[in-house]
């Protein structure tokens, strides 16, 4: 796989730290693509390869295209149409890192095997820092030959590399992942919001917290963001919102009552009601501190 060309399609914080891993590490990062052109450039400049104007740009100049996309819409716009990526697609393979329905990455998947390409899914539960770090969690759907042939280059962005089955399998998952994510925090930011409005002190509320059945992940990663409220993004609250969305959307495709996922997702859509959800997750903690603009 050192020998291949390798493009990125959406270059935001995820992506540009993945294409500067493969870069420190001696893989040919050809050709990076963006819809917001001073993204892709800027990272094209760094890196000593090119800015593509186009999708089917990034395809010819690539032999695995890394894409890291928003949303369903996004992921369906780049596989789809006479400016796609499928554009001469034969041959390659596509690694779809976006946090989406699973039925996008499958009917991505159908459609790039009906012009010659493969394809896996590649969930992340990590974040900007391990993206950069090449230690990312990774999930992998896909063939499992495939796999095989992609795990070299995969191993150098994880250091927890797991095949999970067929593509929708590994955006199942992540949309459980994002789904207990994102209620574990906003139920921790309802914890230390009403300990404050109960005259607790949270530094000491915390250090409790961690060291009882209250401790979880969030707690180390977002508690002391949500008392002083520091909220620089790694993971937006309008991601989160996205995220809860699609677990949410998967349980009543399957009959399954999810109150609290529900009422999570509620959360981060106030947040973005108030022209918040740019921030990280753990501004939840603004709707349940009593004295913050939003509780």
């Amino acid at each position: 796989m050192k020998d291949a060309r390798i493009g990125f399609v959406g270059v935001g914080r995820m992506g540009a730290n993945m294409a500067r891993r493969l870069s420190d590490l001696g893989y040919k990062v050809t050709v990076v693509y963006d819809q917001h052109t001073t993204l892709a450039e800027s990272l094209a400049a760094e890196l000593g390869c090119s800015s593509a104007k186009s999708l089917p740009e990034v395809t010819a100049g690539s032999d695995v295209i890394f894409t890291v996309v928003t949303d369903d819409a996004a992921m369906n716009g780049i596989f789809s149409g006479e400016e796609s990526l499928l554009v001469g697609a034969e041959g390659r393979l596509f690694i779809n890192c976006a946090t989406v329905s699973p039925a996008a990455h499958e009917s991505a998947a159908k459609a790039a095997a009906e012009v010659g390409a493969q394809t896996l899914a590649a969930s992340m539960a990590s974040s900007i820092t391990q993206a950069r770090q090449g230690t990312l969690y990774l999930m992998i759907g896909g063939d499992e030959e495939v796999f095989k042939k992609a795990e070299p280059l995969l191993n150098d962005l994880s250091t927890s590399l797991m095949h999970v089955g067929p593509v929708g399998n590994a955006a199942k998952i992540k949309a459980l992942v994002n789904m207990v994510m994102n209620i574990n925090t906003a139920g921790l930011a309802e914890g230390l919001g009403l300990g404050v409005a109960l005259g607790l002190d949270p530094g000491v509320l915390k250090k409790i917290f961690s060291q009882t059945g209250a401790n979880s992940r969030v707690l180390e990663t977002d508690g002391d963001d949500m008392i002083a409220r520091e909220h620089d993004c790694y993971f937006s609250a309008a991601h989160a919102a996205k995220d809860s969305g699609i677990a949410n959307a998967l349980a009543d495709h399957v009959g399954i009552n999810v109150p609290l996922s529900q009422a999570t997702q509620a959360q981060y859509e106030r947040l973005i009601d108030l022209g918040l959800g740019d921030l990280d997750k753990s501004a939840v903690a603004e709707l349940t501190f009593a004295d913050r603009a939003g509780a």
